[in-house]
């Protein structure tokens, strides 16, 4: 009969929604403790790489699917509440940040709105996007705390050893990006043909401009990070990061021209210049401190250039 499956049906639907419910203030106080308890993890993991003998034998814990994935779900619940205070502060700084892009802009008359959620939308983008950056560290550090059991100690050390140029690097290019590519990317984009041209862009056009200019820059400048890694497990040494040069410019360009709101080529420029720089410092990184991979690249025969290839 119908009448007692929808019955059936129904009570399963209000019990499962009651028991996702009844849960939530347990999920709440258990990722509010992973919070508490991740700078304590966070030694503990450090100790045991760098203090542990690399000639023992690596111990690999076996887990489940889904002992995995309630591991993800407790990392990716300890950022969202690792991110909050940094959104509040975000929050509180919204205005000043505001006025200051409004000055970067050249918007003497102030930028403009075009609806009147506008304001409001915008206070909240810039709170999530400096949240974004204030909590970058804790981000990368529960990305790679979810990915360290699969990993030798050896390569554990090479990339608990990379973590805090992660986070200056990061730093570094939203710097760079808020106080030197943006404000002067603008100041040429408000001077073209400035005496037929009446500049009041729009105000969440403007906050799109510097915010994606922040974040893709602050992306970017882990270049000499990723070179350094790659290049000390072996995968691609310095030789051919040097043999590549001119290949590496050319993907630098593009990502230049992706990162770069606009399509001009003295904006283009402005970002490629630098990730250029960078390209050029992690050969002499790779070069220095990756003497010694862990694994030779002669045993990786797709790359082109290899020894294994030649």
């Amino acid at each position: 009969m119908p009448t007692p499956t929808t019955t059936t049906s129904s009570a399963k639907t209000t019990r499962r929604n009651g028991s996702l419910i009844g849960r939530a203030p347990r999920l709440v106080v258990a990722s509010a403790v992973g919070l508490a308890r991740a700078p304590g993890r966070f030694y503990g993991e450090m100790k045991d790489t760098f203090r542990g003998d690399l000639n023992e034998p690596d111990v690999f814990a076996e887990m489940t699917l889904t002992e995995h994935l309630v591991e993800l779900r407790n990392r990716l619940m300890t950022v969202v509440f690792g991110l909050l205070p940094c959104f509040v502060i975000g929050f509180v700084l919204a205005g000043r940040i505001l006025l200051d892009i409004k000055q970067k802009a050249n918007a003497t008359q102030g930028l403009d709105i075009r609806s009147p959620t506008e304001p409001v939308m915008m206070t909240f983008k810039i709170a999530a996007y400096v949240a974004v950056a204030l909590g970058m560290p804790l981000i990368v550090y529960e990305l790679v705390a979810f990915l360290a059991p699969g990993m030798t100690r050896r390569e554990k050390r090479v990339l608990f050893s990379a973590l805090p140029f992660v986070s200056l690097l990061f730093l570094g290019g939203v710097a760079y990006g808020y106080f030197i590519a943006a404000p002067r990317a603008l100041t040429f984009l408000s001077t073209w043909n400035a005496g037929a041209i009446d500049w009041q862009p729009d105000a969440p056009e403007v906050v799109s401009f510097f915010l994606t200019l922040m974040i893709g820059l602050g992306l970017a400048f882990q270049l000499p990070v990723v070179m350094f890694i790659l290049a000390k497990i072996g995968i691609f040494p310095a030789h051919l990061m040097r043999k590549w040069r001119k290949y590496a410019i050319l993907l630098i360009t593009v990502a230049a021209a992706v990162i770069t709101p606009s399509t001009d080529p003295f904006n283009m420029m402005v970002v490629a210049v630098p990730l250029w720089l960078l390209y050029e410092m992690g050969i002499i990184i790779a070069r220095v401190f990756a003497k010694n991979p862990m694994r030779s690249a002669h045993t990786l025969p797709f790359l082109p250039g290899s020894a294994a290839t030649e």
